[in-house]
């Protein structure tokens, strides 16, 4: 199954995220397919990029958004 996960970026206690496309079986930093935004829970204001239109073709396509992933997506679309 493919899904939207987040994959874990950054120093030791100071976290960045890249939201990205992958396999459910490979490993959480792992391969992946594609790259969709980025998401910085340290910055000010939480910063959120995310790539909307490849978003819905691979929700289309049958992609899982993972929990977390799926509260994101949902900031950005209020």
């Amino acid at each position: 199954m493919v899904k939207i996960r987040l994959r874990r970026m950054g120093a030791k206690k100071a976290p960045y995220y890249r939201i990205v496309v992958a396999d459910s079986r490979s490993p959480r930093d792992g391969r992946f397919i594609e790259e969709l935004g980025t998401y910085d829970p340290m910055a000010d204001s939480e910063k959120l990029k995310v790539d909307q239109e490849r978003v819905a073709y691979w929700i289309a396509n049958g992609a899982q958004p993972t929990d977390t992933v799926r509260g994101l997506l949902k900031k950005t679309e209020a």
